[in-house]
């Protein structure tokens, strides 16, 4: 969805280069099986549950209307961002709108919203629960990220999720019809792509789902509702396990990625440039369509290839990490020590602050003098004999 991302006018030249370039580094596999029984710690998220949007931690939003490189047809307004309730379930989202208005030239407006400068990590997994609005004709849904250094596509971009894609039009499966890709490369004219299409067996846009990202030294691989099917297979698994050079994907995907939510209107993707053939925005919804997040949520395992900037989550006063943790932090706000309790004795103890540099570690300890440690937020990586790794937040006043 970014700039200079799907034009058209790439030559079939270099259509043919993609292709067979792509081929040599994906494949499918089970490994999602695996992916998701190994130990997540939450250690970011937004709920959407207020009334405003966190624009001070999480977000920044987008005010543009040169068509993101795509041709698409709306201004990306603040106007268009809120926070409220989803009006079936009730459940407080994020909530972008899509409208059919004439607006600094344009014929239509829409959101768009970020965590650049905000938030961005480096492996883990990454979910979102949305509520996609009915595509039609024109609309363009999309979850994804972007890498927060070099220019397009250098930065490497992970589409988690998109719908609205001709092809769905064409075939009368809108509704249905979702997508996951990747792109890098060093030049936007020939750059490199892989992902996957696929129909859903019944529409996604009539309720909630939830869509996840499993990402790692290996491989990224995307997916629907693994909540209620966790043994599903990966919509679109690519390894990036390779040396670390250009055109490699793994030059590309090991470096720190922030999170975007659009609704585009129009544009290549989606093959419409006109907004009268915009059939989703019409006088039966008031020419007004929402997509709608419930969450987004940010999870690592504690590795140390791992990597993670922006703000803590709010401390929960006994451990601030799911219950089948087996190591417990107290006090938590702590001030000059911590007690860890649990009956596997941590080997090592890693203290690490939100810049991502590690400040203390101790070894052997169950007991830890923290007095040496300035007032803020810490990760606390906990490594036990058999080489586990748990992630604990704690607040230091």
């Amino acid at each position: 969805m970014n700039q200079l991302k799907k034009l058209f006018l790439i030559s079939f030249l270099a259509f043919t280069f993609h292709v067979a370039f792509a081929q040599s580094f994906p494949y499918k596999s089970n490994s999602g099986l695996n992916s998701t029984a190994s130990g997540y710690t939450l250690v970011w998220q937004d709920d959407f549950n207020g009334t405003t949007l966190d624009e001070t931690n999480n977000w920044v939003v987008e005010l543009d209307g040169g068509g993101g490189g795509n041709n698409e047809l709306e201004y990306y307004r603040r106007e268009n961002i809120s926070v409220g309730k989803e009006p079936i379930s009730g459940v407080g989202c994020l909530i972008i709108s899509a409208k059919k208005e004439n607006y600094a030239g344009k014929t239509c407006t829409s959101g768009r919203l970020k965590t650049f400068g905000k938030m961005s990590f480096k492996h883990g997994k990454i979910e979102a629960r949305i509520k996609l609005p009915h595509t039609a004709n024109g609309l363009w849904p999309a979850f994804w990220m972007m890498g927060i250094n070099f220019g397009w596509p250098a930065c490497g971009e992970i589409d988690i999720l998109e719908m609205g894609n001709t092809n769905g039009i064409n075939r009368g499966t809108q509704d249905k019809y979702y997508s996951s890709w990747y792109h890098w490369g060093e030049t936007w004219q020939n750059h490199p792509n892989w992902g996957q299409d696929a129909t859903a067996a019944s529409s996604i846009q009539d309720d909630f789902h939830l869509y996840t990202l499993i990402w790692n030294t290996d491989y990224m691989e995307t997916y629907l509702d693994l909540d209620v099917n966790p043994a599903a297979t990966p919509l679109a698994h690519m390894a990036i396990n390779q040396a670390d050079v250009a055109p490699n994907p793994a030059h590309y995907f090991h470096q720190q990625f922030y999170v975007l939510f659009n609704l585009a209107i129009g544009g290549d993707f989606t093959g419409i440039h006109d907004i009268n053939n915009v059939t989703a925005l019409n006088a039966a919804n008031s020419y007004t369509a929402n997509m709608y997040v419930d969450y987004v949520k940010v999870y690592q395992q504690g590795t140390a290839d791992e990597a993670y900037t922006g703000p803590a989550l709010a401390p929960t006063g006994v451990n601030d990490v799911k219950a089948d943790d087996q190591y417990r932090i107290y006090p938590n706000p702590a001030n000059d020590h911590i007690n860890i309790e649990a009956n596997n004795h941590p080997t090592k103890v890693v203290f690490i602050n939100m810049a991502g540099q590690e400040v203390m570690s101790v070894t052997n300890k169950t007991s830890i003098d923290t007095s040496s440690l300035p007032s803020g937020n810490y990760l606390v990586k906990i490594m036990d004999s058999n080489g586990k790794v748990e992630t604990h937040q704690i607040t230091k006043k």
